[in-house]
């Protein structure tokens, strides 16, 4: 956090700037560990689009790279796509000012998708694609071993409801995964934190955030209905996002219909009890319990009745 913005807050408001940093490097350093995003000598390479998630990567990577057992370095890059009315200045002053390294790369990929994609048609897809060419060649340019992106928890699990419902898919955003070109390694640190804690991390640390004018803008984009029933979900239904989450870590590959996964034609008694056999529903002792017990009620009523 910037001097000035600091020194405006009230000591209730700095402490829980800091328990919300806490929290956020130590969910950024659980994904760093358990998908081992980054080693020793890495240069890693963070995308910084001036929104509030690559604020937050950046931010907390500086102050992990501190506290890290191996040494890895960081440099800031930005891609410039012409975007009318676009400010400039912003990025430039605000990493000279936290002392990082940094690069704006300039490519008019604005007036590309304009000019392909028809007026009130989604853009995201394309944009995307040529926004990552550019990040790609520039990666390799800086010697940079790491691509980290600041997708986080929520955008995984949009993408991956996206895929299931117009894709047909069982896909996500993966934490860590090779690019397209097959040259880079690009890594999420963020897929574990909220959006949520994210939003009110860059409103305490007072980021300069710029919005998107291009897609950020667009309307009725199938992103923003998942995203919308998501957050429904978890209002009406608290913890069954972190719920989903988990359960992308745990995959039952004979137990979905992917025949190029699990050889379905082997499948042959065994004689014996198997451990991950035949249970359309796997629930843990403490979860039933308020079920559980709304049952027995139930039977005890029921043999009552019958007396």
């Amino acid at each position: 956090m910037n001097d000035t913005a600091t020194a405006s807050k009230a000591p209730k408001e700095i402490y829980e700037s800091n328990k919300l940093a806490k929290r956020l490097r130590r969910l950024v350093g659980q994904a760093i560990g358990d998908f081992e995003m980054i080693r020793d000598g890495d240069k890693v390479m963070v995308c910084l689009s001036g929104g509030k998630d690559s604020y937050a990567l950046l931010d907390i990577l500086l102050d992990l790279r501190q506290r890290a057992p191996v040494s890895f370095e960081i440099v800031a890059v930005n891609l410039d796509q012409k975007q009318p009315g676009f400010p400039e200045h912003v990025l430039p002053q605000y990493l000279t000012a936290r002392g990082v390294p940094y690069l704006i790369a300039e490519q008019d990929t604005y007036s590309v998708v304009k000019r392909v994609i028809p007026e009130g048609k989604t853009m995201c897809s394309l944009c995307s694609r040529l926004r990552r060419g550019v990040l790609y060649r520039v990666a390799g340019e800086l010697g940079a071993t790491r691509i980290a992106l600041g997708h986080h928890r929520d955008d995984i699990l949009e993408t991956f409801f996206l895929n299931m419902f117009y894709g047909g898919k069982l896909k996500a955003m993966p934490p860590k995964l090779v690019s397209d070109d097959g040259r880079h390694v690009v890594i999420r640190p963020l897929a574990y934190c909220e959006e949520a804690d994210l939003a009110a991390f860059a409103e305490l640390r007072a980021f300069p955030i710029i919005p998107c004018t291009l897609c950020g803008s667009q309307e009725n984009l199938q992103r923003k209905a998942v995203k919308a029933m998501l957050r429904d979900w978890e209002k009406r239904y608290p913890g069954r996002i972190q719920t989903i989450l988990r359960s992308l870590q745990d995959i039952r590959p004979s137990h979905l219909l992917d025949r190029t996964l699990f050889d379905f034609a082997a499948v042959a008694p065994t004689g014996s009890e198997v451990p991950d056999g035949d249970k359309a529903f796997d629930i843990k002792a403490e979860a039933c319990e308020p079920a559980l017990t709304s049952l027995s009620a139930e039977r005890i009523a029921i043999v009552e009745l019958s007396k």
